[in-house]
């Protein structure tokens, strides 16, 4: 056990100012998520703006994803990480001094962007710190730390009023203090971010599991963690009460996400996400129809649809990762990741109208819908394509599959990868044919079947070079 002690302490120095960095970024970021829908609903915005609040702010985070970079690259890391934690910490203040639908979702939408970058530079930082031998060390304590302080950030509501100004400055203090340890660091920066092409195209037509259900998952947890505070409040929830049962559906996804995970690597992981789906679509269905039960017990039921439901996400890129070569981890990991940020703007949207129409249960209706829809595109799969051979699949690690961040992948990224671009200092490569032509002809039919990400990868950068 000693040893142990020693090895992760040895582990985690080089990061520990980037990690407490997050840990103060996700404080102030969690008590924000759970502050603005429910200060919103103070000043009388309607459910279908509050829902559009947090489909603005994925929005955002999508665009950050593909737009981020670009900054990254012209500014550096250090530089870009300071200013974009600056524009959060100064939309945190300015939701209470100018209260308005159209600033509000200005505001939502830069936290958005801003968080996406922040991550960015968080991920590919200790990406490069980390060796093969401290990396799920390392990328472990980024996840559970993620968890603990959004958790426990979503619980700062309960210290005062809604109506004071000083939740929205103690979510701007945590921020800000976010960018004090990675300013002052003596480490250096990480070498130029790569911009990495999206395909969610190739994904689809590699591992289409995947595919629906990074989607879907992002339609379910950006719906519950956008309105789950607005259901509470409507069903005779105090919004102190409120941040609990959200925290209570954080912390079910927390512990949900080993024991699914884990059971996947015995069995065809598709199953495992059946089973979550379906589950979730029964929880979902009993949170719709008994919102007059007392608290403690729709306390608990968010924890199970939460425990069901955020495991959805991570055994999806799991699955995905089951089909992927090693050099294309990247633009699967990024594909997967834009996926479930694009659901996750279209599905606060449809839940706030599902809601103006059946009532706050409308929230749950939508999410056992979109579960047994991808509960029923699973059990199609399942029967139609067998599973990926053993030799192909891989252990499930939580750190390279969590739906905390960006493209977190379970390698470190190649630097010579043909997948990755720089485009501000140099052009795209030219396409390399590849060596042993016999190995990638017709005559490899078998190969091409139990790699098909390499097939269906070589097709589409030939189309692209053709296109110019």
């Amino acid at each position: 056990m000693a040893t142990r002690s020693v090895s992760t302490r040895q582990a985690l120095a080089p990061v520990t100012a980037l990690l407490i960095g997050v840990g103060l970024l996700y404080l102030g970021f969690g008590l924000q998520t759970t502050l603005v829908p429910l200060r919103a609903d103070v000043e009388g915005f309607n459910r279908f703006s509050i829902g559009l609040l947090g489909s603005t702010y994925y929005a955002g985070f999508v665009a950050g994803c593909m737009f981020a970079p670009f900054v990254i690259l012209r500014a550096g890391h250090i530089r870009a990480f300071a200013a974009m934690v600056s524009l959060v910490s100064a939309a945190a203040l300015a939701f209470p001094l100018v209260i308005g639908e159209i600033e509000w979702i200005v505001f939502r939408f830069a936290i958005g962007f801003c968080i996406s970058g922040i991550l960015v530079i968080v991920e590919s930082w200790l990406n490069e710190k980390a060796t093969n031998e401290t990396r799920g060390i390392v990328m472990s304590a980024y996840v559970i730390i993620t968890y603990v302080t959004i958790t426990i950030g979503q619980l700062g509501i309960t210290t005062m009023p809604l109506t004071n100004f000083a939740l929205f400055s103690f979510c701007s203090i945590m921020l800000s203090l976010a960018a004090v340890p990675v300013a002052l660091t003596r480490a250096s920066q990480p070498v130029a971010i790569p911009v990495v092409r999206f395909r969610p195209r190739l994904l689809f037509t590699v591992a289409p599991a995947a595919f629906a259900g990074a989607f879907i998952s992002g339609v379910m947890t950006g719906s519950l963690f956008s309105l789950g505070a607005i259901y509470a409040v409507d069903v005779g929830f105090t919004a102190n009460e409120a941040a609990f049962f959200v925290s209570a559906a954080m912390l079910g996804g927390a512990l949900g996400q080993y024991p699914f995970g884990r059971v996947s690597d015995f069995v065809d992981r598709r199953l495992v996400i059946l089973i979550a789906v379906g589950a979730t679509a029964v929880v979902a269905l009993v949170l719709t129809m008994s919102a007059s039960l007392p608290q403690p017990v729709l306390i608990v039921l968010g924890l199970a649809v939460g425990f069901t439901m955020l495991p959805v996400y991570s055994l999806s890129a799991a699955h995905a990762f089951d089909w992927t070569d090693p050099e294309n981890m990247v633009e699967t990991s990024a594909a997967i990741m834009l996926l479930y940020g694009i659901g996750s703007t279209a599905g606060p949207l449809i839940s706030a109208a599902m809601m103006a129409v059946v009532g706050p249960g409308g929230l749950f209706l939508m999410i056992a819908v979109a579960s047994a829809a991808l509960a029923a595109f699973i059990a199609v799969r399942v029967m139609t394509r067998q599973r990926p051979d053993e030799t192909m699949r891989s252990d499930f690690d939580i750190f390279s599959t969590a739906p905390v961040g960006g493209a977190l992948t379970p390698e470190p990224i190649p630097e010579d990868d043909p997948l990755l671009e720089t485009p501000y200092f140099a052009p795209n490569p030219e396409p390399v044919p590849p060596s042993g032509g016999e190995e990638h002809g017709t005559a490899a039919g078998a190969d091409a079947a139990t790699h098909p990400l390499n097939t269906a990868s070589e097709t589409a950068d030939m189309e692209d070079s053709t296109r110019g």
